[in-house]
C-alpha cells in the first residue's frame, strides 16, 4: 500500500495502542506474569510510532508523542516507583532505589526503542533533549530530588557502622552511589555535591573523635599502627564502592585528622616519639614514621630535623669520649700514640655507615634525610680531637691503613672499603685543602722511607680523591707516586750500570730518588760537606738518599741502612777512630741542633738492640721494668732519654717485633 493509500492514525487511537505495551512492559518490571515481548509485538509499536508521525499536518502527532513519553514515566514514578520509596527506611529504601533505579533504566531502554524514530528525526531538526535524556531526567527530578539526603544519610551511616568493624554490604552501597553518578549523565556533580562532601566531612568528625582518644592512650608507634592501617582500609573502601575519584580527597582528610593535627605531638611523645625510635634502632617504626608523614605537607620537615639533632649529637658524644680518653692518657702519662684518635675516626665511619643506611631504607634515599645527615656530619666532623683537626686526623686514619705495619690490620677488600668511606667523610670537612697538605706529607713518608703497605691502595684512594674533590686537589699527589716509579726504573738502570763498570763503585750502595720539585713537600736544605767516597756521585738533583754503608766490625760485617745525614757522619769514622762533638759539627758544616738531633738518632738504634735484647731473654715484661733495664744497659755508653725509649718501643711495635698485651696496654710481649 503506497503512502496515499495509507488509512492516517488518529492520535488517541494510536495513543491507546501504545499505551497496551506500555503497559505490558510496566507489569514486566513490576514482576507480574506477562509473555515477554515477540518481535513482532516490538515491530508493531515501532512501526505505529512510525506512522504517526509521518502523516501529512495536522496528522503529524511527533510533537505530542514526544511528550507523552516523558508522561509516561511521569505517571509511573508518581503512581508506583515513588509510594514504594516511601514507605521503606535506611538500608531498605536503598535496596528498592537500586531495583527501582535498575527498572527504570530498563524501561527508558525500551521505550526508547519503541520511539525510536523521534529520535532520528524529530528531536535532531528541534535541537531537543534525546529520548534516553529525557527518560533519566524524570527520574532525576522526581525521585532523585526527593531522596537524595535520605539516600546519603544512609550509606554515610552504613559506612561509620563498617569503620566499627560490622559487616555491610558493600555491593548495595555500590550500587547505590553508582546512581549518583549515572544521575550526572557525565557530570560528577550530584556524586560530589550531594554525597562525597557530606561523606568527607563525616569522615574527617570521625577521625577527629578516634585520634583524640589514641593521641592520649597510644604509644607513636602504635598510633601510628593505627593510622597506617585507618588508611589502607580507607583506600580499600574507594576499590569497593566509592568513586575512584574520592581516594585523594578521602586520605587527605584522615591524613589530616591523624596526622597533621597530632603530628608535632606525636613526633615528640617523650618514650616513644621521633628521638626515641632513633635511640633505639627502631628501623620498622622510622620506616613507617617516613611513610606517613611523607603524604602530609611539609610532614617530612619536622622529623629530618630532629634526625639531624640526633646525629649531632651521637657525633658530639663521639667527640667527648674521644677528648676525655686523651686527657686521661695525658693523665695517666701514657704514650698511646694516636691511638684514642684512630678509634674515633673509625667510630665516626660506624655512625656514617648506620645512618647512611637509615637514609637509604627508613628514609626511601629523601634529599632531606640527605641533607640532615650531611649537616650533622658537618657539626660534629669539623670539631677535632685532642688539638688535632679533622683533616689531621683522617690524613693520619689513612696513613695507619696505607702504612706497613699499621695499626689497622684488614684484608685487601676492607681496605679499599673503608677508603672509600674516609673519602665520604672528607666531604664533610670544611678545610680539604688542609687534609691534602697533611696527606701528603704523610704520603711523602711513605713513599720515600719504602712504608707504602700496596701500591694499588695507593692509587686506588687516589682515584677515589679525584671523584670527591677533582684533579685539581689530587694532581701532585699523583706526581708523587709517578716519581717513585720512575724512581724505582731508575735506581734499576744505575744498579745495571755499575754493575757493568766496576770502577765507579766506592764501596757503599747508593739509592737516589730524583724527585719532581713542585710535587713534593718542601723540605730544610743543608750545605752538608759529604764525604769523599760520595762526592764521586754526581746527580742533577736529589732530596732523599739512603745509604748502605759497610763498616769492618770483626768478626763479621754488618749491614746497616742509614739516612744521608746518618751515612756522612759514619763515614767520618772511617778515617779516625775518635772524633769530638765539635769536630764533627765543623767537619760536616751543620749547626749546633742539627748534630745534637743526629747523633740522636744514631743512638736509637742502640736503644732498639737494647730494648729487643731485653725482650728476647724477658719474653714479657711491664712498660717501668723495660725502661729501667734499656737505661741500665746503655748507661756505660750514653744517657738515654726516657722520651726516646718510649718512642723506640712504639716503633717496634709497629715493625711487629713487640706487641702491647690485650687486656693491659703497659705489659709488652716480644714477637719471635
Amino acid at each position: 500500500m503506497t503512502m496515499n493509500e495509507r488509512k492516517t492514525i488518529d492520535l488517541e487511537q494510536g495513543w491507546e495502542f501504545m499505551q497496551k505495551g506500555i503497559t505490558k512492559l510496566k507489569n514486566i518490571l513490576e514482576g507480574l506474569p506477562e509473555p515477554q515481548f515477540s518481535s513482532e509485538d516490538y515491530m508493531m509499536l515501532y512501526t505505529t510510532i512510525y506512522n504517526m508521525c509521518t502523516q501529512k499536518p495536522p496528522h503529524d502527532y511527533s510533537q505530542q508523542l514526544y511528550d507523552k513519553y516523558r508522561e509516561s514515566f511521569e505517571e509511573y514514578i508518581t503512581s508506583t516507583v515513588l509510594p514504594s520509596l516511601r514507605e521503606k527506611h535506611d538500608e531498605f529504601m536503598l535496596r528498592e532505589l537500586v531495583k527501582r533505579w535498575a527498572n527504570h533504566k530498563i524501561m527508558v531502554r525500551w521505550l526508547s526503542r519503541f520511539f525510536y524514530y523521534l529520535d532520528r528525526y524529530f528531536i535532531a531538526r528541534r535541537s531537543l533533549p534525546p529520548l534516553n535524556e529525557v527518560g533519566l531526567t524524570c527520574f532525576r527530578d522526581l525521585v532523585y530530588q526527593e531522596l537524595n539526603a535520605k539516600v546519603r544519610d544512609a550509606v554515610i551511616s552504613l559506612i561509620d557502622q563498617e569503620r566499627e568493624g560490622e559487616q555491610i554490604d558493600r555491593a548495595l552501597l555500590k550500587n547505590v552511589l553508582d546512581i549518583f553518578v549515572e544521575i550526572g549523565m557525565g557530570q560528577m556533580d550530584q556524586y560530589e555535591n550531594d554525597f562525597e562532601a557530606a561523606m568527607l566531612k563525616d569522615t574527617a568528625a570521625y577521625y577527629s573523635r578516634k585520634a583524640s582518644n589514641w593521641i592520649l592512650e597510644d604509644s607513636c608507634p602504635d598510633y601510628m599502627l593505627k593510622a597506617e592501617e585507618c588508611l589502607r582500609r580507607e583506600k580499600e573502601r574507594v576499590s569497593h564502592y566509592l568513586h575512584s575519584s574520592s581516594e585523594p580527597k578521602l586520605l587527605e582528610k584522615v591524613q589530616n585528622e591523624l596526622l597533621s593535627v597530632y603530628a608535632t605531638q606525636l613526633l615528640e611523645k617523650e618514650h616513644s616519639g621521633c628521638h626515641a625510635l632513633l635511640r633505639d634502632d627502631k628501623v620498622e617504626d622510622l620506616s613507617r614514621m617516613f611513610r606517613l608523614f611523607s603524604k602530609i605537607t611539609k610532614g617530612l620537615d619536622p622529623v629530618s630535623s630532629i634526625f639531624k639533632q640526633h646525629v649531632t649529637a651521637e657525633g658530639m658524644t663521639l667527640v667527648k669520649q674521644a677528648e676525655d680518653a686523651a686527657s686521661n692518657k695525658k693523665a695517666e702519662k701514657k704514650d698511646v700514640v694516636g691511638l684514642q684518635e684512630q678509634v674515633f675516626v673509625r667510630k665516626v665511619i660506624e655512625l656514617h655507615d648506620k645512618y647512611l643506611a637509615y637514609v637509604n631504607d627508613c628514609f626511601q634515599n629523601h634529599s632531606l634525610f640527605h641533607k640532615a645527615l650531611k649537616e650533622a656530619f658537618e657539626v660534629f666532623c669539623n670539631k677535632g680531637v685532642a688539638g688535632s683537626t679533622s683533616a689531621e686526623l683522617l690524613a693520619t686514619f689513612c696513613d695507619n691503613i696505607l702504612k706497613k705495619g699499621g695499626s689497622e690490620k684488614l684484608s685487601d677488600e676492607a681496605i679499599e672499603e673503608t677508603l672509600e668511606k674516609v673519602v665520604k667523610l672528607l666531604a664533610y670537612i670544611s678545610d680539604k685543602d688542609l687534609f691534602a697538605e697533611f696527606y701528603r706529607k704523610k704520603l711523602a713518608r711513605r713513599l720515600l722511607f719504602d712504608k707504602s703497605a700496596n701500591d694499588d691502595h695507593e692509587r686506588c684512594i687516589l682515584t677515589k680523591l679525584k671523584q670527591q674533590c677533582g684533579g685539581q686537589f689530587t694532581s701532585k699527589m699523583e706526581g708523587m707516586v709517578t716519581d717513585l716509579t720512575l724512581a724505582k726504573e731508575n735506581q734499576t738502570s744505575f744498579e745495571e750500570y755499575l754493575s757493568t763498570n766496576p770502577h765507579a763503585n766506592p764501596g757503599i750502595d747508593l739509592t737516589v730518588t730524583v724527585l719532581t720539585t713542585g710535587f713534593w713537600p718542601s723540605y730544610k736544605s743543608f750545605d752538608l760537606n759529604l764525604p769523599a767516597e760520595m762526592v764521586n756521585f754526581n746527580f742533577s738533583y736529589f732530596l732523599v738518599i739512603s745509604f748502605l754503608p759497610f763498616g769492618k766490625f770483626e768478626p763479621k760485617t754488618m749491614e746497616l741502612i742509614v739516612t744521608t745525614y746518618q751515612a756522612s757522619a759514619l763515614l767520618l769514622f772511617n778515617s779516625s777512630d775518635r772524633l769530638s762533638y765539635s769536630e764533627i759539627m765543623t767537619q760536616l758544616n751543620l749547626s749546633d741542633d742539627d748534630v745534637v738531633r743526629l747523633l740522636h738518632s744514631l743512638s736509637r738504634y742502640a736503644i732498639d738492640a737494647s730494648i729487643v735484647r731485653i725482650m728476647k731473654s724477658r719474653k714479657v715484661l711491664g712498660h717501668q721494668q723495660l725502661v729501667m733495664e734499656c737505661v741500665e744497659q746503655l748507661g756505660r755508653m750514653f744517657k738515654p732519654d726516657f722520651k726516646a725509649i718510649k718512642k723506640r718501643i712504639e716503633d717496634l711495635i709497629t715493625r711487629d717485633y713487640l706487641e702491647r698485651d690485650k687486656d693491659n696496654p703497659n705489659m709488652f710481649r716480644y714477637l719471635a
